[in-house]
């Protein structure tokens, strides 16, 4: 809102009921009543909308109903200047949608199929009741650019949508960061809400990459904070982030308090989601079967916590793979397979994008020190992202990661929370895995990998290199790190030399802690993929400025 702050437009709403009833007190006692007017509550979407996973032909479409109705979406192609393409050009499709209920706290997903590439789409999504279509609310997204062949009218559409002559254009863009809503800096809206968000979406990317930590379940948020140099830090509060989330109402509410933000909910009606979970949409640092020992926490059952956590979030995140549909009640590591959130996104003949799951298949938290191999991804995550990353034909394999490669990210004065172990010889536990992986990458050939993450609430760029490695055997690549986008800023970290890495730029705040109110330490990635494969990796802070640039160019 600009105007009218949200503690405003409440106040006023309430101040418009009270001016209502009392007139309607008023009235004349002899005035006969006519007709008594049928009164049909609409439903409305009180979060928003989202769309996620977009690929060449394919998008998820998200939203929350007020009260239990079925999702409708429509979509209609559009041109560059947003007018409706039609006849031979046009494209245009209504999907009913499933229902809404309470089970999924309202909360409803489309998989649109069959979309042509390349193209952009109006959307309208509402939601339908016995009293038919309620509020609808409107965005935009598109769809991954094809190889550039014609495929009939429906491409045809596609390129006019770019404007018009030839095939569609293989260049695109995307954003990338991580960790919202941290350390008690929630919304606020005095400094006009999580900038952050209003930055990327400044960018105009073609989707977004949230790294994790999408929310701070184990963070309460207060209604005021006092920083260290006096100014008062002033929150949006709700009854959910009053306290660490345990139960499934709370670790909902986590989702919906951050959709209160008016930047993130702009940017998420326009621009297409590719989600990832972390710790904190549990609680710090966990892994499968811990017991914490926390007194904030009456259930210290971690497998229970995350059950609830992950349900939460997957019902709040736009998630198209159907084996990553949470089935509650199934999420114990001694006795189930958990549903796999892993994934491939195709996002054309320039980009794979291949998503990694860090924390479902975690082995407990140590010196990382064991002589065996120990699971930060787990033997069918190792052998699905090998597979899929050989057979991938597309020119960049950009392989999104929750937690970083060579930076130490400890859990307490001995045990690490990533891979990385203090100890700059040969791989040992966690590591073991991705020395397999990246073994592997250079085995078969594999070129133009580039790994993101965020997690460590600063900015950075390293390059891992054999020639400065205790392990030997991979080809060169780069990783880039980025975050946080509205939390408390840390770093820079120590980095583990087993994999050689160098880094070549980092950038953090002042201080551990330091709140978002400057946006000068809150960071996001940037990255442009030219038509001719050229791949620019920008870091940017909350304000937009550019702080580092780099250009990679294909190996073929």
């Amino acid at each position: 809102m600009t105007d009218l702050s949200r503690r405003t437009l409440v106040k006023t709403s309430l101040a418009g009921l009270a001016l209502t009833s009392l007139a309607a007190n008023a009235a004349p006692a002899s005035a006969a009543p006519s007709a008594i007017p049928l009164v049909r509550k609409r439903l409305t979407l009180p979060t928003g909308i989202a769309t996620g996973d977009v690929t060449t032909d394919s998008a998820v479409l998200w939203s929350r109903a007020s009260s239990p109705g079925r999702l409708t979406a429509q979509l209609r192609a559009i041109d560059s200047a947003g007018e409706i393409l039609r006849g031979r050009y046009g494209f245009s499709r209504t999907i009913r949608g499933p229902l809404a209920t309470e089970a999924s706290d309202f909360t409803a997903k489309i998989h649109a199929q069959g979309l042509p590439a390349g193209t952009r789409f109006a959307l309208e999504l509402n939601f339908e009741d016995e009293n038919g279509a309620g509020e609808a609310v409107h965005g935009t997204f598109s769809t991954a650019p094809g190889a550039g062949s014609a495929k009939g009218q429906l491409d045809d559409a596609a390129d006019d949508a770019r404007g018009g002559g030839g095939p569609a254009s293989s260049s695109q863009s995307f954003v990338w960061t991580g960790d919202t809503a941290g350390q008690g800096w929630g919304i606020n809206e005095d400094l006009g809400g999580m900038r952050g968000y209003k930055a990327m979406h400044a960018t105009k990317p073609d989707f977004f990459i949230h790294s994790g930590d999408t929310i701070y379940a184990d963070g309460p948020i207060t209604s005021s904070v006092t920083e260290k140099d006096g100014q008062v830090w002033r929150n949006i509060v709700t009854e959910e982030v009053s306290k660490v989330a345990e139960t499934l109402k709370e670790y909902r509410g986590r989702h919906r308090y951050n959709s209160l933000d008016a930047n993130m909910r702009a940017m998420f009606a326009e621009v297409p989601v590719i989600a990832q979970w972390d710790d904190h949409e549990t609680t710090n640092n966990w892994y499968p079967g811990e017991i914490l020992d926390d007194p904030r926490y009456t259930e210290r059952n971690v497998n229970v916590l995350a059950a609830r956590g992950r349900q939460a979030w997957q019902e709040n995140m736009p998630i198209a793979d159907a084996a990553a549909l949470w089935r509650p009640g199934t999420f114990d590591a001694g006795r189930y397979q958990p549903a796999r959130i892993y994934r491939k996104i195709s996002r054309g003949p320039q980009l794979d994008v291949f998503c990694l799951d860090m924390r479902t298949f975690k082995s407990p938290n140590t010196d990382g020190k064991e002589s065996y191999a120990t699971n930060i991804l787990g033997q069918e995550q190792v052998d699905w992202l090998i597979k899929e990353v050989r057979k991938s034909k597309a020119t960049w394999k950009v392989i999104a990661a929750d937690l970083p490669l060579g930076i130490i990210v400890p859990d307490g004065p001995v045990n690490q929370e990533s891979l990385a172990n203090r100890d700059h010889g040969a791989p040992l536990g966690r590591e073991l895995e991705i020395a397999a992986v990246l073994s592997a990458f250079k085995k078969y050939g594999v070129k133009n990998t580039v790994w993101l993450t965020a997690d460590v609430h600063y900015c950075a760029a390293h390059h891992y290199s054999p020639e400065r490695a205790a392990f030997t055997d991979f080809d060169p690549f780069w990783e880039f790190v980025a975050g946080p986008i509205n939390a408390g800023s840390f770093g820079p970290n120590e980095m583990d030399g087993t994999f050689g890495p160098e880094v070549l730029f980092t950038k953090a705040g002042r201080f551990a802690g330091e709140s978002p109110r400057d946006g000068e330490n809150q960071y996001f990635g940037h990255v442009d993929i030219a038509t001719d494969g050229t791949f620019t990796v920008s870091l940017r802070n909350a304000n937009g400025a550019v702080l580092y640039s780099k250009e990679l160019t294909p190996q073929r």
